[in-house]
């Protein structure tokens, strides 16, 4: 069932007892008791040093069980009208991804339909998709644009992304990717457009405060490295983080490029290079793979996940939910097949969708399980963290906490 409600209120200190905890990076060698208050982790304690003889002063939640962050999602694109289903049916008949986008399908038969949208039409429809993504323990997800093309569109995806984020307990993050394909208005005028984006749409967003980040997709069917890079730079000027998606279908260099300008993370890279690995470990930037995506559009080409091991990237793990190329709304399916497809390990891939993916979203506090980190956790039915990745299995969610409070 979705996890709808706010946070309850707690005024004594919530403890957890005798669980097996995945910090974000490792599960911790023995039993351990968590407690909570003020919205925060205050103690973390192997079950042989707590001190239980005040249980009294704490509110009881429970033991056993595996304990984890809470998962972050940090590559989405939530809102959108419409359905593609027809080019999933397409897809299967042979088309390929280029061809439909070429033909006037792909992003922008969404265009067409976010465009005719309301935001409250936008919102009835987006709400559950996060309510999913929320019951499969999701507690930050980020949620871009791109499918509004044109200034008013894009500024009003993102104030129906603002305003999930304040209804459900879930913390959004929007990005803004306005540089997502060209407009059909701008079908020859590749560089008036990418202008829009710099010189309006990403002032506006700046300004209204409804963009956390701003992104762009590099690549030959969208923009060239040389308009991504006049859009990042243009974000830079306003104060606002760059994200890229990019290599995936072709290595055109807009990974190096961005990790040049201070990127938080690089996308799907599939096609990514070893000159492209060696930028991101210089740059801290975090690859975020995929594999919803790689597997929908029957890619082949998986990302360099060796190259990046070795180099030390770190690696996130997101759904990539998207009306065209990952219709996808279950998380913890992402852990699975980033182990089955990309060969992550169990261990890489939690880690991929909790504190690497808190990272690919400039927020290094979340998505980890220490003192004074903030609150957001989830208690799953199960033995080993490994399980999470091993069996695509709702219902093991046995608690979320949000801001530190049960979400029920």
């Amino acid at each position: 069932m979705p996890l709808t409600s706010r946070p309850t209120e707690m005024t004594s200190p919530l403890l957890w007892r005798d669980l097996c905890v995945f910090d974000g990076h490792q599960t911790l060698p023995e039993p351990m008791a968590v407690v909570v208050a003020d919205g925060r982790i205050v103690q973390l304690t192997p079950m042989t040093a707590f001190d239980a003889s005040d249980l009294e002063h704490y509110q009881d939640m429970g033991s056993g069980g595996v304990m984890t962050p809470g998962l972050v999602d940090c590559h989405t694109h939530l809102v959108f009208g419409g359905s593609r289903a027809d080019e999933y049916e397409a897809r299967l008949e042979g088309v390929s991804y280029e061809e439909i986008a070429r033909r006037g399908g792909g992003i922008l038969s969404t265009v067409n339909a976010t465009r005719s949208a309301t935001e409250d039409e936008l919102y009835a429809t987006a709400k559950p998709r996060l309510e999913a993504l929320i019951a499969d323990g999701v507690t930050t997800v980020e949620i871009k644009s791109g499918y509004g093309l044109d200034v008013d569109n894009e500024l009003k995806m993102l104030r129906v992304a603002r305003r999930l984020g304040e209804n459900l307990p879930v913390r959004v993050m929007t990005t803004l990717l306005g540089a997502h394909a060209l407009p059909p208005e701008y079908r020859d005028n590749s560089d008036g457009y990418i202008d829009l984006v710099c010189d309006e749409m990403i002032p506006r967003a700046a300004s209204e405060g409804l963009a956390d980040a701003v992104d762009v997709f590099c690549e030959k069917i969208a923009f060239s490295v040389a308009q991504c890079e006049r859009v990042f730079r243009a974000a830079l000027a306003h104060g606002l983080p760059i994200k890229a998606h990019a290599e995936q279908l072709s290595n055109l260099g807009g990974t190096a490029m961005a990790a040049g300008l201070g990127a938080l993370s690089a996308d799907h890279i599939e096609y990514l290079d070893a000159h492209g690995i060696d930028a991101m470990r210089k740059a801290g930037s975090v690859a975020v793979i995929l594999p919803g995506a790689f597997l929908t559009l029957r890619e082949t080409q998986r990302p360099p996940i060796a190259g990046l091991r070795e180099a030390g990237v770190p690696m996130a793990v997101a759904t990539d939910a998207n009306p065209g190329s990952s219709p996808m709304f279950m998380p913890t399916l992402m852990l699975n097949l980033a182990c089955t497809l990309f060969q992550l390990t169990p261990r890489e891939a939690l880690s991929g969708m909790t504190a690497n993916a808190a990272s690919a979203l400039g927020q290094p506090s979340l998505g980890r399980i220490q003192e004074g980190a903030p609150a957001d956790l989830c208690v799953w039915d199960i033995h080993s963290p490994a399980e999470l990745a091993y069996a695509v299995q709702p219902g093991r969610l046995r608690q979320r906490i949000f801001h530190g409070g049960l979400s029920a």
